[in-house]
């Protein structure tokens, strides 16, 4: 418990502390080329998630990321925990934003971090939102800003994988770029599994998949695609076992 207590008073402290960058950050020409803008903010954001997992008590290992290829790609992962996210901020080195529910718009300074590094955000009960985001995600895809998305649409919390749904294939189609399958393995073991009342330190392994490509003019089925990709990645946990 008194690790939970520090580790959120970490996050109010840091979240203050780091005011004067967002609003320089505000202050980029929003014409500047993907890369540029995000040389610019990704180190702030990448040294600020490591804070967070180092003060979980979570220790980070990534293989594969020579899989990753230029410029922007779509990565989808199983969703283990609340500690993913971090996780591969922290850890993964190019910049991406990635889909979160529209609650966290709600919370001060940190949703206008999430907007700095292009997050989309999305009301699960919204029909409607959700054929937005998938038009809003091409078009980011398209700028050259790499998506990170959990097909799941879920926690699984380290059990058996949802379904995978077609929305991250459907935006890298759409864009014409690269999936990057993602394999996550202890993140759960640092809060969900702990009742979700207190951090224990563990062992997080990030595992990145060789990519595929759907081209914008063929007929692949989506539906298909994601549960292949979704097969890939259950195979690599049952390695991580």
């Amino acid at each position: 418990m008194i690790r939970l207590i520090v580790f959120f008073g970490y996050l109010i402290v840091t979240l203050i502390g780091l005011i004067p960058k967002m609003l320089q950050f505000k202050k980029i020409d929003p014409a500047l080329p993907a890369a540029d803008r995000d040389a610019c903010i990704h180190p702030i954001v990448k040294k600020w998630n490591r804070g967070v997992v180092k003060m979980a008590g979570a220790h980070v290992q990534v293989n594969g990321e020579h899989h990753v290829p230029a410029g922007a790609v779509m990565f989808v992962s199983n969703h283990e925990g609340d500690f993913d996210v971090p996780a591969f901020i922290g850890y993964i080195d190019k910049p991406f934003g990635f889909v979160a529910k529209t609650e966290m718009k709600k919370i001060p300074l940190l949703s206008t971090w999430m907007e700095h590094i292009h997050c989309l955000f999305l009301n699960r009960n919204d029909r409607r939102d959700a054929v937005k985001m998938l038009r809003e995600g091409a078009l980011i895809l398209e700028k050259g800003h790499s998506l990170f998305i959990f097909p799941e649409g879920t926690r699984n919390k380290g059990g058996e994988l949802k379904s995978f749904k077609t929305g991250a294939f459907r935006m890298a189609k759409d864009a014409g770029v690269p999936i990057v399958p993602v394999a996550i393995k202890g993140t759960a073991d640092v809060f969900e599994n702990n009742t979700g009342k207190k951090l224990t330190p563990a062992r997080v392994n990030v595992t990145i998949l060789p990519p595929l490509m759907l081209y914008k003019h063929t007929s692949a089925d989506l539906k298909q695609v994601a549960a292949d990709v979704q097969k890939r990645i259950e195979a690599q946990l049952a390695k991580m076992q």
